[in-house]
Parts: structure tokens; sequence; C-alpha cells
């Protein structure tokens, strides 16, 4: 929930003049607030960038006040929405149950669900870190045809790491970026291996290299860092370098 209208119209516009001729070889996905969706794909049409939402609902349409549906994003031309960010778990009390139906809306409509799941700090000092991670994909992907999968994004949100200025190490995201897709191949077989895993906890341009060559890191989900067009650039950069 950042920046202005005339403030994110210079950020999407500048990202998109920049990255569409580097990095042909990742896909760049941008995640603007709900009023400046249709602004975002308007500017971007006929570049790269994939437009995405930062929620929905999981109703078709009905008395949800303030709420936006999956066929509204469709109408847009969003191709892409993230769901069960820990922010609207926290802060919303938002349940696996609820983000499995939300997911469920998105492969209906053909928009890509960016799935997010993590830990908080107290978990992982308790070393229940895979317990909960385990828990979340089970009770928000277990009823999913194994076959639609292959159209989801799984994005690991260590809770600890997000705007505290701590990342996890390398080391650290890797093992759990192979746990979530040793839980996907638990789910739906060999397309485990075609689902993309992306980092997102305090990822930047200092330390993307070393997450990004790990095997199982597909890539970021980018938060402070993406609302500095310069900052994100360069991360796509990083990655279209390292996945080469």
């Amino acid at each position: 929930m950042h920046k202005g209208r005339a403030e994110a119209y210079e950020l999407i516009t500048t990202v998109a003049g920049q990255v569409d001729a580097l990095a042909t070889n990742v896909d760049v996905v941008i995640a603007p607030p709900f009023p400046f969706l249709e602004m975002a794909v308007e500017h971007t049409r006929g570049t790269r960038l994939i437009i995405a939402a930062q929620n929905c609902h999981e109703a078709d349409q009905g008395a949800y006040t303030g709420e936006v549906s999956v066929t509204m994003l469709e109408s847009l031309g969003i191709g892409a929405c993230i769901v069960g960010h820990s922010e609207r778990r926290q802060y919303f009390g938002e349940t696996d149950a609820v983000v499995g139906k939300k997911i469920m809306a998105l492969l209906k409509q053909g928009i890509t669900p960016i799935y997010c799941c993590g830990e908080v700090r107290a978990e992982r000092e308790a070393g229940k870190h895979f317990e909960v991670v385990g828990r979340q994909m089970r009770e928000a992907l277990g009823a999913l045809d194994p076959a639609a999968l292959v159209g989801l994004v799984v994005a690991y949100e260590p809770v600890w790491a997000i705007g505290t200025g701590l990342t996890a190490t390398a080391a650290q995201a890797q093992e759990m970026h192979a746990f979530i897709r040793k839980e996907l191949r638990a789910l739906a077989g060999d397309i485990a291996g075609a689902v993309p895993i992306l980092y997102g906890g305090s990822c930047k341009p200092d330390n993307a290299e070393s997450l990004f060559s790990n095997g199982d890191v597909n890539g970021g989900l980018i938060g402070g860092a993406s609302l500095v067009a310069e900052q994100f650039v360069e991360l796509v950069r990083i990655a279209g370098r390292v996945k080469a």
C-alpha cells in the first residue's frame, strides 16, 4: 500500500521501459494496488510485463462490499494474483481454507495464483517451520485437482525476514524450497518440478545472486526493493544472469 497515482505511473512505466529489453529468460510480474491495475495494464500493453493483483475474493460476485472478484480482475486483463500473503493472514485473518478457494477461483479464470506460505519467527525458533509450511501447503492446495497445480506459483515468505532487514541464508532458503518441492510432489507427482517457487523475504540486489543460485529457488517475490525502479530492474537483471 504505497504511492499515489502519479508515483505509481512513473514506477510502472520506468520498469516497463527498462526490463522489456533484458532478461528475456525470466518472467517479470508487477502487482500494483487495486486503483492502479487498469492503468498498469494499459501502459504495459505490448511489453513482457505481467500485471498481478495483490488479493482477490473467492466469490464470483455478491454482497461483499469493498471486495474485488476474480471475474473483475479477468475483465481488466490481469494475468496473476497474490493470495495468502503473510500480511493478509496477520491483519485480516485469512486462513488456508479461504486461500484455497481463492486459488480455485483464479485457476478457473485462467489467472495464475501466486500462493504465499511461510513461518513466523517463533515457529522458526521452535523448529516448527517445516510443520507449519507443510500444513499450509496441504490445507490450501490439497483439494485441487493435481493437474491444476501446474498453473500455480508458490512463494515462500519467512515472515521473520519481511521488512525486518533479516534475510534467510541461501542455505535456509534452499532447504525450505526443497521441502516445498517435496510437498508439491506428494500432491501432484512430477508436475511439482514445473511449479516455480519464489523467495520472498528482504530480497535485494546485494543478496539476490546467492539466493537465486539455489536450484529450487526460481525467483523472488519482491517487497521493499520493488518500490525503487533501479533496484527492481537490477533484480530482474540478476535473475536473468543466474538462471541463464
